[in-house]
């Protein structure tokens, strides 16, 4: 009988493979003999090529029938960077906290999760985890690429936990039961470039794309939902690249995001914008890449189910959320029922990312409270 798995130890084995996306790095390795210890099927496939690939994923089950509980999860990272305290490939615990790059987003959670399935071996049902490598990438050949085997095989989850960092300030205040959509817009405007003094001979295409911003600032989407905060436009980059300041330019460039609520859907927004800017500049080059639709599952048993279980090991009550930004639920969530649940994400994505060790072996325990809720 496999013994009880350490998560601290766990999560420190998995932080030290660098496996900033595509790269698995190893982390695969650690994560499916873990999993094959403990009584799973372990199944590893590559996907795509090219420079988003090619993308490694994980599923892995135990059981089977139904009920199927899933937990879905990301082995990738995101860059280190700069200025860390100690190497962030090098877990260190410092003062009771685990640092490293993963520590809270997400190989913590996993790293919990696997040590719950081990607290509880026995279980009615499917108990299976389905974790990419693409996560914090475009998210090409990652989930979607598990979701497409799976459907191969007749493989369909009844619910499904992600275990990104939800909580705020305190393990277990807050989990997602849905997510904004987004859209970024890419607007190139084309002019004829000239000399300054020479304007009649010119057209400055910086002010019709001003014109353009501004009428976009303008639009009004809505004003948010019972579940959602309103949905909201911001330009994220304006570039003209023109060194001279005696020449007109000839092409003037903007960016933009929209973050929107379920009021909304992304290729009507694209439309809207598009009409905007071919009024006020005809012939300007217009890209826009849809990175999911906003989605919302209602409060009901599943989002019930990881609340008792957040409330019987912490006393908190979870705060129910679509806040922050895009996760692999927005792909997920047409499979069956999606929460997001886990580790506190103050660090995420920061230098000298950490986690509490006692909310690592917290979060353990409340895993395994929601596999014997979910399967029994």
């Amino acid at each position: 009988m496999t013994s009880a798995i350490d998560p601290v130890a766990l999560a420190s084995r998995l932080i030290a493979c660098p496996s900033v996306t595509p790269k698995e790095a190893g982390a695969l390795t650690i994560l499916g003999e873990a999993l094959q210890d403990i009584g799973f099927e372990v199944h590893r496939f590559l996907s795509g090529q090219g420079p988003d690939g090619p993308v490694e994923n994980l599923f892995a089950s135990r059981g089977q029938g139904g009920p199927h509980f899933a937990f879905a999860g990301h082995i990738d990272v995101v860059p280190a960077g700069n200025g860390w305290t100690s190497d962030a490939f090098e877990p260190e615990i410092r003062d009771g906290l685990l640092y490293g790059r993963g520590a809270a987003d997400m190989k913590g959670a996993i790293a919990a999760f696997v040590a719950a399935a081990v607290d509880v071996r026995e279980h009615d049902g499917t108990l299976s985890f389905i974790i990419t490598g693409d996560e914090e990438g475009p998210a090409v050949h990652g989930t979607r690429a598990i979701m497409e085997w799976m459907a191969e095989r007749s493989i369909r989850p009844d619910m499904i936990l992600i275990g990104e960092p939800t909580s705020q300030h305190r393990l277990g205040d807050m989990v997602k039961i849905g997510r904004r959509g987004s859209v970024n817009i890419w607007i190139d405007v084309v002019g004829t470039q000239g000399h300054v003094a020479y304007p009649h001979l010119a057209d400055n295409p910086i002010a019709r794309l001003a014109r353009i911003l501004s009428a976009l600032q303008a639009m009004e989407l809505d004003e948010g939902t019972l579940w959602f905060q309103p949905s909201n436009l911001e330009v994220t980059d304006l570039r003209v690249d023109n060194p001279a300041c005696n020449v007109i330019p000839g092409e003037a460039h903007a960016r933009l995001n929209i973050r929107f609520n379920d009021l909304q859907k992304g290729p009507e927004l694209v439309a809207r914008v598009t009409g905007i800017v071919e009024e006020l500049a005809p012939g300007a080059r217009i890209e826009a890449k849809i990175s999911g639709e906003a989605f919302l599952n209602e409060p009901g048993p599943l989002s019930e189910m990881v609340a008792a279980a957040i409330r019987e090991e912490t006393g908190l009550t979870a705060k129910l959320s679509t806040s922050g930004g895009t996760s692999d639920a927005r792909f997920l969530t047409i499979l069956c029922p999606v929460i997001e649940f886990g580790l506190p994400n103050a660090t995420m994505h920061k230098l000298d990312e950490a986690v509490a060790v006692e909310d690592l072996h917290a979060l353990r325990a409340i895993y395994a409270r929601i596999i014997r809720s979910a399967l029994g």
